[in-house]
């Protein structure tokens, strides 16, 4: 009898230790626009403190290998 106690306090023991967590996942983009050089028309804008280059209304955001458009 006390076997039985031991294995059932056991087992709800290592089911408190199981995770109620969901899984996360992160949908990324289908495809992203990535322009090397940007056209002599652009303007400058600030949103939220953060810099973007505006052209034919999109907005673009300098990155490493030129700039991507972004969503702003």
């Amino acid at each position: 009898m006390m076997r039985y106690l031991v294995y059932t306090l056991v087992f709800v023991f290592a089911l408190s230790f199981s995770s109620c967590a969901s899984r996360v996942v992160v949908k990324q983009p289908a495809t992203v626009t990535v322009v090397t050089k940007l056209p002599k028309q652009y303007k400058i804008v600030r949103v939220k403190g953060k810099r973007y280059y505006f052209f034919n209304g999109k907005h673009y955001r300098k990155t490493r290998s030129g700039y991507v458009v972004v969503r702003v």
